[in-house]
């Protein structure tokens, strides 16, 4: 009986702790967003992701999302840069992340006979610091603030290299302080932690080099950075908004529903449809280059474990009671797109699958222009990874003279992280500099908006004879 009581109290408190979460709101007109984290963050591609989703589908909705990630951070790195780096970017909206670093690494190793104690030290520290920017960000009520737990260290993929055996464990520790942090503080919380471990899980049962993270089991490539920003958009409340949802009746030439569209001037003529068409938001473009470094994922192998498309990316048109075993070219303005069959059209297509559309080829600008205005984001953040992880601690922060630059060029002879960043420094390290670099982000942020902007097109589908 006492067992079963406890057991039963677990269970209520558990349910009373689901209930109380509380998940973040969607974005608003004129919020600028900072997501503060690690490598994972100052790698780019989930906040990228994120922002593209709200350009291409709330094209009227101005945001503006910016990098707050440094390599190698832990949650003391993040307190301490919260005033120069962070909050002076003026957020309306913080996300705030870590964990990775804080579980530690080679103490694993070194200490394998001690590992309750390294797991203990790791997790008491982070959340000392973590203290330290909770009472610092809730200074700032303002300020809408978001708890994200960090992605998985994935310890169960076979990948020919011993892991950390004990680190997954610890960094569960500390996103249970998080989540239980973010309901005392009333803050939204987003779990990255446990549905990326289970889709590793899932996909090691099948393939046990299978993994959503990385070769090094820390980093996510393009798939998993889609991964996260899935997760994040979906806990957003966004999932299963449609770029645009019409159906047409093909026989009558009626017009059945257009959801977040707008469907005009239909004319039915012989064995031809024609339609203006005018959605109001924009497809997803899906990219296939593999942009993380040293990790061969593509944003696109992200698909095969998400419902991505069904829940964030349908420009569903289904054109009903035409011959279901005929062929019917769909054209838009006047350009062959595919040809399907009358079942096809009767059933739905989605648009957004289709690459050579002119919509989808307008938000593939976009994304174009992005990763361009991210890669000058690249460079602030190379300077400010060198700001704080090297001259912080010599006094230099902040600082420019030729000093500290001949300092940092010799360093990056022995220093591999410096080496691969001193270029970015030196397009950097003077604030006239950082300030025309921002200048040019901003026109390419102004310019990503005005690309997104809906067009009308022409749209008919034809019998073939």
């Amino acid at each position: 009986m006492k067992l079963k009581l406890v057991i039963s109290c677990f269970c209520l408190m558990a349910c009373l702790l689901s209930f109380a979460q509380k998940s973040p709101a969607p974005f608003v007109n004129d919020d600028r967003i900072v997501f503060a984290g690690n490598s994972i963050t100052e790698a780019g591609f989930y906040e990228t992701y994120i922002w593209l989703y709200y350009i291409t589908h709330f094209p009227e909705r101005r945001i503006t999302v910016y990098n707050g990630g440094i390599g190698g951070d832990v949650a003391r790195q993040i307190y301490l840069r919260m005033d120069s780096d962070l909050l002076i970017k003026k957020p309306t909206v913080l996300s705030i992340s870590f964990g990775m670093n804080d579980s530690r690494y080679f103490e694993y190793w070194m200490h394998k006979d001690k590992t309750d104690s390294v797991r203990k030290s790791a997790i008491d520290t982070a959340y000392k610091w973590f203290e330290k920017i909770r009472n610092k960000v809730n200074a700032y009520p303002g300020i809408k603030k978001i708890m994200m737990a960090s992605s998985p260290y994935d310890e169960t993929v076979k990948n020919g290299k011993d892991p950390f055996w004990g680190k997954f464990k610890t960094m569960e520790g500390i996103v249970a302080f998080q989540k239980e942090a973010a309901i005392k503080n009333n803050w939204p919380y987003v779990d990255l932690f446990y549905p990326m471990t289970d889709i590793n899980l899932k996909g090691q049962q099948t393939d046990t080099a299978f993994t959503i993270t990385g070769p090094d089991r820390i980093h996510p490539g393009n798939a998993g950075h889609l991964v996260m920003a899935y997760l994040f958009l979906k806990a957003q409340g966004l999932a299963g908004k449609p770029i645009a949802h019409v159906s047409i009746n093909g026989k009558t030439g009626k017009l059945i529903n257009a959801d977040n569209a707008t469907v005009t001037a239909i004319n039915k003529k012989n064995n031809t449809v024609t339609f203006k068409y005018l959605a109001k938001s924009l497809p997803f473009p899906i990219d296939s280059t593999a942009r993380v470094f040293l990790n061969p994922q593509k944003q696109y192998e992200a698909l095969s474990v998400i419902p991505f498309i069904k829940e964030f990316n349908e420009e569903m048109l289904a054109v009903k009671s035409l011959d279901a075993n005929k062929n019917y070219t769909l054209k838009i303005d006047g350009d062959v797109i595919k040809t399907f069959t009358g079942a096809d059209l009767n059933e739905g297509i989605n648009l957004a699958l289709l690459s050579n559309t002119p919509q989808y080829q307008q938000a593939k600008k976009i994304m174009e222009l992005q990763l361009k205005r991210k890669d000058l984001e690249d460079k602030l953040r190379a300077f400010y990874w060198i700001s704080y992880d090297y001259l912080y601690d010599k006094g230099w922060f902040l600082q420019d003279s030729q000093a500290i630059t001949d300092s940092i060029m010799a360093e990056a002879k022995k220093n591999p992280f410096i080496n691969g960043k001193k270029e970015a420094y030196m397009e950097t390290h003077t604030r006239s500099q950082r300030d025309a670099l921002q200048k040019q982000m901003d026109a390419m942020a102004d310019e990503m908006y005005k690309l997104a902007q809906p067009a009308e097109h022409i749209i008919s589908i034809e019998k073939v004879d």
